[in-house]
């Protein structure tokens, strides 16, 4: 398991605050690949590396399970769960429907009508060329970004909380994607297109736009290999000095 240390400063926090701390640094290793679906460990690994306590570490795991992230095998300890793929493409599913939901309210507004949040999504993507991104991590935190953004702008609090907790859920996936530089560039070009045809109030175009963009996105998730994902871990461990 790679997981970064604990400073001797922050052995003093509150129970609470040091659960919730844990809680961050194990979901984001599972995000960044530094923990790999079927990685095991145990509770004393984390609580020897975080410099804790086992009480928060049992929470923070404990946390970790009831949202799906990992899986306590009584007798060896914890797991990273496995991918369900299946799963994955439902979750997928509920995102177009919310997304195209989204798209159709934003293109009914009366076209002279200007949102902030929108033009300062154009400002991100509708860039030239060299002014584009290459980090494919930065890029995949700016792609869910633009998605949830949308939700929001639409106006909907519930279908925006619910949108997060979906993006939440999908966020590897779509990260792994993010590994290939191909889409990275092809994200531009979509984000692009669809913020085009919102703005010009072409709803239908807008709509086929977005569910062609997320579509190729979710037929990704059948592809994922293991060598894929361990490369990923390879990128995302420093260099040795």
């Amino acid at each position: 398991m790679q997981l970064a240390g604990s400073s001797p400063r922050r052995r003093k926090e509150r129970p609470e605050n040091l659960a919730g701390r844990i809680y961050l640094q194990l979901k984001d290793d599972i995000f960044e690949f530094r923990l790999l679906p079927g990685d095991r460990f145990s509770e004393g690994d984390v609580a020897e590396r975080m410099a804790a306590s086992r009480t928060p570490v049992r929470q923070a795991l404990h946390r970790l399970e009831r949202e799906g992230y990992l899986e306590l095998y009584f007798r060896s300890g914890w797991q990273v769960r496995p991918f369900d793929f299946e799963h994955f493409e439902e979750l997928y599913e509920v995102r177009i429907v919310l997304e195209l939901e989204a798209v159709r309210r934003l293109c009914v507004r009366p076209i002279g009508e200007q949102s902030p949040a929108l033009e300062a999504l154009t400002r991100t993507w509708m860039v030239h060329h060299e002014q584009r991104l290459h980090d494919g991590a930065l890029v995949a935190q700016l792609d869910e970004r633009f998605h949830c953004q949308l939700l929001e702008i639409a106006g909907n609090r519930e279908m925006a909380r619910l949108h997060r907790e979906v993006s939440e859920k999908i966020r590897i996936i779509r990260r792994l994607d993010f590994t290939q530089a191909p889409r990275v560039h092809a994200t531009y070009d979509e984000h692009a297109r669809i913020l085009d045809a919102i703005l010009a109030r072409r709803g239908e175009e807008a709509q086929l736009l977005l569910r062609t963009h997320i579509e190729v996105s979710k037929a990704q998730v059948r592809k994922i290999t293991l060598h894929r994902l361990h490369s990923a871990r390879q990128r995302a461990m420093p260099a040795p000095r």
